[in-house]
């Protein structure tokens, strides 16, 4: 098998590297669980464009800062005991910190607090109450900059115009107006559209009546409550989504007529600039083909479909349109439909004008345009599956330019001219610098550059290369060497699996994507090793889509791949292989513990998916299509009907309220292993949903690791 090695981290004495042998210190389990904020590497708080100026602002301490490309100092902009003297002329509570603060126009911004709106006048000094929210007021919008909100209060919208506060939908338990729908699929993180105008709101309205509800158990109570969660599981019965449209003047709502089937899925939601017009994409259940539908504002009456994408396994729109700015008649839409995702310009009207553009990479995020609307400014991995850099494209030549000029994985936010950009990066040897950037790629300044939190740690080695799978195709992978590697030792390996869609463990950023847990387990003398496997994130649709209806099986081959790679080393000690994995990664670590049983002598699952036909729909059904559709695939990728093959020491671990991967896919494991006689270990995190976060998860890092001590 072809190892390529790409990156080798092995720096001198006192280097900022990650074979810090100098060091002494090792991870405590809480540090392995990320509760000290010591160990992580200091970023700029509150780091923004001052709206549509050439002017940067950051929170620093007690004061909001700005700064202008071209010079060398900040002027204070906002002082925090200036502005709790403003509040305490409100008769409001001063602050202990700076609030967060978004800026309106150059001369103002707005901020939350307790539930209390607030606008901050720079050059005045004012500060102005627009209004209170209710104490249980979620999800709120606000409108710039007319400082108009609509949110949530349980099941209901409602608007608010400075003091007056109107409820726009009364719907009964069961149905739910202005929140994410379809369980935060396909990009969906909202339920709540401001038209660019200020007087129409958008808003999603989902039918769950009909969804069964699962019963959730709160122990947490002297007689446990249940909880109940619509769930609506593959091939079961699903909720039915419209959107609604309310306008401001008339105080009504009108419904888009999107049309049957009741439970298609609708994302995607875009206004025109006009605000005229309002768009969604609408897929069917079986999410192979999508239609970009255009439907009148104020009737909610169909106008005409844009386009229409189609595959054989599945499409995914994960994005809105982008219209472009100072030309009110084309749009930007991200499509995979070449392969990869790319950047498409579009009419209005739905007429391709062309693809802006291609090749074997994929764009991950779009950044917005120019002010004139002549470039466009997005993220991609053109230089490596693992990096994600920043880059403008003209419009018209489609020419692309790199802005973010060091290697590493990016966070870019450009300015509204597009002249300039500010960017946040790491890659495995910088934990985290912001660079203040010229959109033709050239760094202009250096904002922050963190020490190296770790720089007085021990840590093992880290690699980064690739191995191929059996078809041929590259398969990145890392390897995280015990602290003091004698090469002449064999040591044993934890192998840690995530492997599905949307994930990428291996990325050209701070640690190459390592979390500490990872180098905690690497410290306790373990080689720990990780592989992105087909069916992962950032490669393109063939190598994502190779895993559809038959999950699990590609994934675990390429994982052993990486086995023989492991075994072909001198240093690994082939009898002592464990598997460690949560969510998909539990599913992944209960497949292979099934299936490779002479392979992996420990694994440890947390939250696993046991049997697909009890996940959720949206997920499932992309995946692996129906139950009805594919009963073969879900007879061969069920755990449960595989757990008479159980040998040696597995860990299933489950959150007793997890809303996502629900208890009972481990708990019907586990009495399918009762049945056939096999033993096991289990362990359950009260009140826990899908993960173990915050104090306890230093218990979880105990928990798994003292098993690998005690049975690998």
């Amino acid at each position: 098998m072809k190892n390529r090695i790409l990156f080798l981290l092995a720096f001198l004495l006192g280097s900022i590297g990650l074979n810090l042998n100098a060091q002494n210190k090792l991870f405590t389990p809480e540090d392995a669980a990320g509760v000290n904020p010591a160990l992580f590497a200091a970023g700029m708080s509150q780091l923004q464009w001052l709206a549509d100026q050439d002017v940067y602002t950051f929170a620093e301490g007690n004061f909001i800062l700005a700064g202008k490309p071209g010079k060398n100092e900040a002027d204070t902009v906002v002082d925090l005991s200036v502005l709790n003297q403003m509040l305490r002329s409100l008769s409001i509570d001063s602050l202990k910190r700076m609030p967060s603060i978004r800026w309106i126009d150059a001369e103002s911004g707005y901020f939350l607090n307790q539930k209390k709106l607030f606008r901050l006048n720079l050059p005045s000094k004012d500060l102005t109450l627009i209004t209170s929210f209710p104490q249980d007021a979620e999800n709120i919008e606000i409108k710039l900059p007319s400082l108009k909100a609509a949110y949530t209060i349980k099941n209901n919208l409602y608007l608010s115009e400075r003091e007056n506060h109107t409820r726009i939908t009364d719907e009964i338990d069961g149905i739910i107006c202005g929140q994410s729908v379809h369980r935060n699929e396909f990009g969906i993180s909202g339920g709540i559209f401001w038209s660019p105008d200020g007087e129409k709101v958008a808003f999603y309205r989902m039918d769950e009546t009909m969804v069964t509800q699962y019963p959730l158990v709160d122990v947490s109570k002297r007689v446990a409550e249940l909880k109940n969660e619509r769930y609506p599981m593959a091939g079961m019965t699903s909720h039915e989504v419209t959107i609604g449209v309310y306008d401001l003047k008339s105080q009504s709502v009108v419904f888009l007529k999107t049309g049957l089937p009741a439970d298609q899925y609708l994302t995607a939601v875009s206004w025109h600039p006009e605000s005229k017009a309002i768009y969604t994409a609408i897929l069917g259940r079986d999410q192979k083909q999508m239609k970009l539908n255009q439907y009148d504002a104020a009737t909610g009456e169909f106008v005409k479909m844009l386009f229409e994408e189609k595959e054989e396994k599945y499409v995914e729109p994960l994005n809105p349109m982008f219209f472009v700015p100072e030309s009110e008649n084309s749009f930007i839409w991200i499509s995979q439909r070449d392969g990869f995702k790319h950047l498409y310009h579009y009419q209005a009207d739905g007429k391709l004008i062309r693809q802006l553009t291609t090749g074997e990479w994929v764009v991950t995020a779009f950044l917005g345009f120019d002010a004139k609307g002549k470039k466009a400014f997005f993220m991609a991995t053109k230089e490596s599956p693992l990096e994600q850099n920043a880059y403008s494209v003209d419009l018209k030549t489609g020419r692309i330019i790199r802005i973010t000029p060091q290697k590493g994985v990016h966070r870019t936010n450009v300015s509204h001219s597009g002249l300039f950009a500010l960017d946040t990066y790491s890659n495995s040897i910088v934990p985290r610098e912001t660079h203040l950037l010229s959109t033709n790629g050239k760094s202009m300044k250096i904002l922050r550059q963190a020490e190296n939190p770790l720089k007085d740690y021990k840590l093992g080695e880290t690699t980064v290369f690739t191995i191929e799978a059996s078809d041929g195709t590259p398969l990145y992978c890392r390897l995280i060497k015990p602290v003091d590697f004698d090469p002449e030792k064999k040591y044993p390996v934890v192998v840690y699996v995530y492997g599905g869609p949307h994930a990428q463990m291996i990325t050209e950023s701070w640690m190459y994507g390592a979390n500490y847990y990872l180098n905690y387990l690497a410290q306790k003398g373990y080689l720990v090793f990780t592989l992105d496997n087909r069916g992962s994130d950032k490669r393109g649709r063939a190598f994502e889509q190779i895993i559809h209806r038959n999950l699990g099986k590609i994934e675990a081959e390429d994982q052993m791949q990486g086995i023989s790679y492991l075994k072909s080393l001198p240093f690994v000690d082939a009898e002592r292989i464990g598997v460690d994995g949560w969510s998909y990664g539990g599913f992944m670590s209960i497949h292979l513990k099934l299936n490779y049983p002479e392979t992996f002598k420990v694994a440890v699952a947390g939250g696993p998916v046991t049997d697909w036909k009890y996940y959720e729909v949206m997920y499932g059904e992309r995946y692996m299509d129906s139950p009805e559709s594919n009963p073969d695939g879900y007879i061969q990728t069920s755990l449960i009907n595989q757990a008479h093959k159980l040998e040696g020491k597995l860990l299933i671990i489950h959150g007793d309220m997890d809303p996502v991967v629900v208890w009972q896919h481990s708990l019907s494991f586990l009495k399918k292993c009762v049945d056939e006689g096999k033993l096991l270990d289990y362990f359950v995190y009260p009140g826990y949903e899908h993960n173990v976060r915050g104090r306890d998860r230093a218990h979880l890092i105990k928990k798994i690791s003292s098993y690998f001590d005690e049975n690998l």
